[in-house]
C-alpha cells in the first residue's frame, strides 16, 4: 500500500463507541505497521463504509434533513480558514499597502496591522519583514500568523466602539504600549473585510473540477424520497458553490428571493413547491424532484442593499457577485457585531427557519465544516438535542471547540461524529459516507437477484418468495 493506514484517520463515534475503532483495532493491535495487517484493515474498512452508508442513509430518510455547511466545506477549492490570518488574505493586504507606498513611508493602516498582531501574538511582525518574506518564499512555505480572524477582528471592533466621536488616538499600556489612530483603525478594518470578500469569489483557477464535491452532494442529497419534506441547506458561507453546483446539476434553489431580472428578498417563497402537471385531466400531479431549499445565514457576495419600497419591503436583492458587498452591509463578519446582526432582517428570519427545521419531531442535522464558534447557532442546536427524536451528525476532521467536547462526554447515541482526515473533510464524507440513496437500491435489487439465481433450481430466495405472494 501507498500509504500507511491509521485508525485515528477513520472514526466513526455514535454514543460512547467508535465503530471503525472496535471493528478495525484487533486487525492492527498486533502488528500495524505489517504490509498484511494494513491491507485486511483496508478491506475491512471498505466493507465498515458500505455498512454505515447504508446507517447514514437511514438518517438522510428522516422526515425533516438539514444540512449546516462551514468555511470548511470551501477550504478544497480556494477558500479560507479563519483558525488564522489566511495568508491569501495577508498577501492581499501587503499588494494594496505597497500600491500606496511613497518612498519608505508605509501606510498607517498596514503598520497599525502588523502591530496589532505583534501584541496579540507575542511576535514580533513589520510590514517590511513580511513582506519581504512574501517576496522570497512560495506562499505555500510561509508560516501564517497564529491569530485566529475572527478574535483579532473582534478586537478591533470592540476598540473602534470604544473610540468616542471626539476621541482621534486610543493609546494602550501595559506590557507593551500601543497607539491606535481612529482613521487608520477604520481603514484597516475595511481593507480587512473587503479583501476577505474578494478571496471568498470561489471557485478559484486552476483547479481540476473545483464543484465535483458539491455537484456530487447536491446529486445525493436530492435522492431522498419525494414523500418527504424538501432537504434544507444552511450554510455560514458567503461564496456561492452550493448555487454553481445547483445550476450545474440542473436543480432548483429555493433561496428567498424570487423575480428574474431583479430577484427581491421574499421569504414566503420558502413555502412554494413544485410540481408536474398531470398528464390527463384526472391523472395525478407529479413532485418535480430536483428542488432544494438554500438559506444564507451569513449573507452572501451576490447579494445588495437598497431603499425598501412597496416592491421590495426588505431593502434586499440579488444579482451577481457584488464587488462592492463588503460595503453594502449585507454580509454579517466574523466580529462581537455578528450577535446583533442575527436580529435583523434578514437574517432573523433566516435564522427562525433554521431553529424551526432542527427543532421538529423526526429531524436531522448534519453539521459539516462548521467549527461550533458561534453562540447564537450552538443555542439552537442545543435546544434541538432536547428532543428525543432529533439526530446530530457532526462532521470534522480535528475539532477542537468545547462544545464538540462535551457532545463527546454525554455519549448521547442520538450523536454523531465524524472524525480524521480520512471521512471528516466535506469531500471524504461525501465521497465515502454521504448515501446515493437510488444507487442502493439498485445494488439491492441486484443483489437479490444474484442471490436468487445462485440458489438450487426449484427452491425460491426469500425475495422471490415475497414477490409471488403479492408482497
Amino acid at each position: 500500500m501507498s500509504e500507511t493506514f491509521r485508525l485515528s484517520d477513520y472514526q466513526i463515534r455514535i454514543g460512547k463507541e467508535d465503530v471503525i475503532e472496535r471493528q478495525l483495532h484487533g486487525i492492527l493491535s498486533a502488528d500495524p505497521e505489517n504490509a498484511e495487517n494494513q491491507e485486511k484493515a483496508q478491506k475491512a474498512l471498505d466493507e465498515l463504509l458500505k455498512e454505515m452508508r447504508v446507517r447514514f442513509g437511514t438518517i438522510i430518510k428522516t422526515d425533516n434533513v438539514s444540512f449546516l455547511l462551514g468555511a470548511g466545506a470551501s477550504l478544497a477549492v480556494g477558500g479560507v480558514s479563519l483558525a488564522n490570518i489566511p495568508k491569501p488574505l495577508e498577501k492581499t493586504l501587503l499588494d494594496k499597502a505597497s500600491g500606496e507606498q511613497k518612498g519608505t513611508a508605509v501606510p498607517g493602516w498596514i503598520t497599525l496591522f502588523y502591530k496589532i498582531a505583534s501584541v496579540l501574538s507575542l511576535g514580533d511582525l513589520s510590514f517590511d519583514t513580511r513582506l519581504k518574506l512574501f517576496q522570497s518564499t512560495e506562499e505555500k512555505d510561509v508560516l501564517a500568523i497564529d491569530l485566529n480572524l475572527e478574535a483579532y477582528l473582534s478586537q478591533l471592533h470592540t476598540w473602534h466602539a470604544g473610540m468616542l466621536d471626539a476621541t482621534e488616538t486610543l493609546k494602550l499600556t501595559g506590557g507593551t504600549e500601543l497607539s491606535i489612530v481612529k482613521s487608520d483603525l477604520a481603514r484597516l478594518i475595511k481593507e480587512i473585510t473587503s479583501s476577505l470578500t474578494i478571496l471568498l469569489n470561489l471557485p478559484k483557477s486552476g483547479l481540476d473540477e473545483p464543484l465535483r464535491h458539491h455537484r456530487k452532494f447536491i446529486k445525493k442529497v436530492l435522492t431522498r424520497p419525494l414523500n418527504l419534506r424538501r432537504a434544507n441547506l444552511f450554510t455560514l458561507n458567503y461564496d456561492t458553490l452550493i448555487e454553481q453546483a445547483g445550476d450545474a446539476e440542473g436543480s432548483v434553489l429555493v433561496d428567498g428571493f424570487v423575480g428574474t431580472l431583479r430577484r427581491v428578498f421574499r421569504p414566503e417563497s420558502y413555502d412554494i413547491d413544485f410540481y408536474f402537471p398531470a398528464q390527463t385531466t384526472e391523472g395525478r400531479v407529479h413532485r418535480f424532484d430536483r428542488a432544494l431549499h438554500l438559506y444564507k445565514l451569513h449573507g452572501s457576495i451576490t447579494w445588495h442593499r437598497c431603499e425598501p419600497d412597496w416592491e421590495n419591503p426588505f431593502g434586499l436583492y440579488a444579482t451577481f457577485y457584488n464587488q462592492d458587498c463588503c460595503t453594502d452591509d449585507v454580509l454579517i463578519y466574523p466580529s462581537p457585531l455578528k450577535y446583533g446582526q442575527a436580529l435583523g432582517m434578514p437574517y432573523s428570519e433566516l435564522f427562525r427557519r433554521f431553529g424551526n427545521a432542527i427543532a421538529q419531531s423526526q429531524s436531522a442535522l448534519f453539521v459539516i465544516g462548521y467549527g461550533f464558534g458561534d453562540d447564537h447557532i450552538n443555542a439552537l442546536i442545543r435546544q434541538a438535542l432536547a428532543i428525543p427524536s432529533f439526530t446530530l451528525v457532526v462532521v470534522d476532521p480535528d475539532p477542537k471547540s468545547e462544545f464538540v467536547s462535551k457532545l463527546e462526554k454525554l455519549e448521547d447515541e442520538r450523536v454523531w461524529i465524524v472524525k480524521g482526515w480520512g471521512l471528516g473533510t466535506f469531500e471524504r464524507f461525501v465521497a465515502k459516507l454521504l448515501p446515493d440513496l437510488r444507487e442502493e437500491e439498485i445494488d439491492a435489487k441486484v443483489m437479490k437477484t444474484y442471490k436468487g439465481l445462485s440458489l438450487p433450481s426449484g427452491r425460491k430466495s426469500d425475495a422471490a418468495e415475497e414477490d409471488s405472494d403479492g408482497k
